[in-house]
């Protein structure tokens, strides 16, 4: 891992970033490359943990062969990050390079779940005057198109179609796969206009609308965001894949379950520690096969060579609620926590001509980068403040000139998770929580499962970065629990 502790705030940093942006901007290996516009595609899976995948794992108990092959043909990001521990402000990340706690996008839209005090206000959908990835791409001539999840707001004027996608297929307010027969057609989706045959599976009618979107547009430049329901729940597979696993889990020992520790004066929350969920295993697989799907199609159009393809996740693995359907470990917690297995997502970057096959990276990355990333290959002139950085130089085995890595989250996680924030500077990670203060310091060299507090011991690491935690809730006008029951949570500045 590798970090620069540079005290520049984060506006500057991205204005540097972007002052001169050009085809390659000093990669050596653009000279190699031919002098076109790439295409791209993201594949973002729901709920993916970050070792769930066997590139990150290799005793993962489930099969994603297609999912590591990309990461043998790219490179894969050891220290990859969503910007939040749910789903939707990690979407709104994404599309527009931005921090979600800047416009109180600070949960999935609508979680409004109170605990002892009451949440800090949400903000359930993503502001109209919001430039997002697809707009900014289109302006220069792409087509875009969209299936999936989308999850970013309650009507229409939100949808993909209305925030830059030329094509929507799948995507609208719903979390999940709730409607008809959910993973399974008739889907009863609205943004699915032509209906699937009876007990059609939703992963793969998605990645062949993609598949059928990237041939049809080979002959000019591309944005192609497949973002899966999978593996969110409900929990349901495909049955011949269920069979194959409920025949594996009879091979597989050991404790499966273990007690996360005791929050909010509640019982302690029960945490999955061993990967043994037939059905969460065989939706993992059903996904990676869609994504060999998608992936074979860039092939068989014959655009793989110019297609930069970025494969990551929105959130932790579930493992503390909903089923407790995967493990983390060694990572701590899960989705809805701001413990690592909760934010670390798998992260993979296929960069033909740049990135070299099989490479891996340790620099923190996070999905505030996908937009200027996107920006600086193309050129795209940026015309609204980025928290993200151009992650480029990852690409050749550089480092990223970042002071640090930030998380906000002033809710009560349905999985359990406690509302905190965290700071990750270099190798180091505070944890706080907004109840009452507390601080919590991690070295994720030596702890990737965030066990070894070292607060009492390095009072001026703690001091240090907790001052640049509270300058960075300021920045971002970030909010904070609100007093329930005429009790008063604690509030940056009121100290521990």
């Amino acid at each position: 891992m590798s970090a620069n502790s540079n005290t520049m705030n984060v506006p500057t940093l991205i204005g540097a970033a972007l002052i001169s942006i050009s085809w390659l901007m000093g990669i050596d290996a653009a000279e190699d490359r031919k002098a076109e516009t790439p295409n791209f595609v993201v594949i973002l899976v729901d709920d993916l943990g970050f070792m769930d995948i066997g590139a990150n794992n290799p005793n993962c108990f489930y099969e994603t062969p297609n999912i590591d092959e990309l990461a043998q043909s790219g490179m894969r990001f050891t220290d990859g990050y969503a910007a939040n521990p749910v789903c939707s402000p990690t979407r709104y990340s994404l599309m527009t390079g931005r921090y979600p706690t800047r416009v109180e996008a600070t949960n999935f839209f609508s979680g409004k779940r109170s605990g002892k005090f009451n949440p800090a206000p949400l903000h359930d959908r993503m502001p109209l005057n919001e430039i997002t990835i697809a707009q900014a791409l289109k302006a220069q001539g792409y087509s875009t198109f969209f299936a999936g999840k989308w999850h970013l707001g309650d009507s229409a004027e939100y949808y993909p179609q209305n925030r830059g996608f030329d094509v929507n297929i799948g995507g609208y307010s719903r979390g999940g796969p709730y409607t008809g027969n959910k993973y399974f057609a008739p889907f009863d989706n609205p943004e699915i206009k032509v209906e699937s045959p009876e007990g059609d599976h939703l992963p793969d009618r998605l990645a062949r609308e993609t598949a059928k979107f990237i041939e049809g547009h080979k002959n000019k430049p591309f944005l192609a965001y497949l973002a899966f329901y999978s593996v969110h729940t409900p929990l349901m597979g495909r049955p011949d894949l269920v069979k194959k696993y409920q025949e594996r889990v009879t091979r597989v020992t050991g404790k499966e379950f273990a007690d996360e520790e005791q929050v909010f004066g509640e019982k302690p929350r029960q945490v999955r520690i061993l990967q043994k969920h037939a059905v969460y295993a065989a939706m993992v697989e059903a996904m990676d096969q869609a994504v060999g799907k998608v992936l074979k199609q860039l092939d068989d159009s014959g655009v793989a060579d110019k297609t930069i393809v970025v494969f990551t996740s929105d959130n932790g693995g579930l493992s503390t609620s909903e089923g407790l359907p995967t493990s983390n470990l060694p990572l701590r917690g899960g989705k809805g926590w701001v413990y690592e297995g909760g934010i670390r997502e798998p992260w993979i970057v296929r960069y033909p001509g740049v990135t070299k096959p099989g490479s891996v990276s340790s620099e923190p990355v996070c999905s505030i980068d996908l937009f200027p990333t996107i920006a600086a290959i193309t050129g795209i002139p940026v015309k609204h403040d980025v928290d993200g950085v151009d992650i480029r130089p990852a690409f050749t085995g550089g480092m990223l000139n970042r002071e640090a890595l930030y998380w906000h989250y002033p809710h009560y996680s349905n999985q359990g998770g406690f509302p905190g924030g965290a700071i990750r500077m270099g190798e180091f990670k505070l944890v706080e929580r907004y109840e009452d203060g507390r601080i919590h310091l991690y070295n994720l060299k030596d702890d990737i499962g965030e066990s070894n507090d070292l607060a009492e011991v390095m009072p001026e690491r703690v001091e240090q970065m907790r001052q640049r935690l509270h300058s960075w809730y300021q920045s971002v006008d970030a909010h904070f629990l609100v007093e329930k029951n005429g009790q008063v949570p604690w509030k940056p500045g009121d100290g521990k």
